[in-house]
């Protein structure tokens, strides 16, 4: 399992981070762990890694399991808009990247998180999610604002300045 999350972490990366990896993993072909010295791996792994371009928060993120919804959404310091989807949803495809671009213009004062129902039916379930998309707001672990379907860009710029207090 730990082994798939970082060849997800790994596929993620942005052009930007991929300049900051130890050139001995940024320029191999492969990313198998056990072709790289202990001290690559570790620094692809360490959120202390050093580098001239410094990893900022990510404006998005997937969530992997349950564990990683308690930890980046529930017990988040930010308030955390999720965001409820399936591969197969037309106007989910066109709410992802709107909703995206009102949560960078806040500039790290909110995260947002994508969870696709079809892997993750239990925390749609959990939820109460019955149509997609569905986009959740909570803050310290509560929910306090949801909506379903797509808005346009300032509905969706007043609904994110809402949930951070603005």
């Amino acid at each position: 399992m730990a082994h798939r999350l970082l060849v997800r972490r790994i596929w993620t990366l942005s052009s930007k981070e991929i300049r900051c990896l130890p050139a001995s993993i940024a320029a191999s072909k492969s990313f198998s762990s056990s072709l790289q010295p202990f001290t690559a791996r570790v620094s692809l792994l360490s959120p202390s890694h050093t580098c001239p371009h410094p990893f900022r928060r990510l404006v998005s993120f997937n969530v992997q399991d349950n564990e990683d919804f308690t930890e980046r959404v529930i017990n988040s310091q930010l308030p955390v808009l999720i965001d409820f989807h399936a591969q197969w949803c037309g106007p989910c495809k066109i709410l992802g990247p709107r909703l995206e671009k009102a949560v960078a213009k806040q500039k790290g004062r909110v995260a947002m998180a994508k969870v696709d129902i079809d892997d993750h039916t239990d925390l749609a379930i959990e939820y109460g999610v019955s149509a997609v998309p569905t986009v959740i707001a909570m803050r310290g672990g509560d929910v306090v604002d949801q909506f379903v379907g797509i808005k346009n860009d300032d509905e969706l710029e007043s609904f994110v300045s809402k949930i951070i207090g603005q």
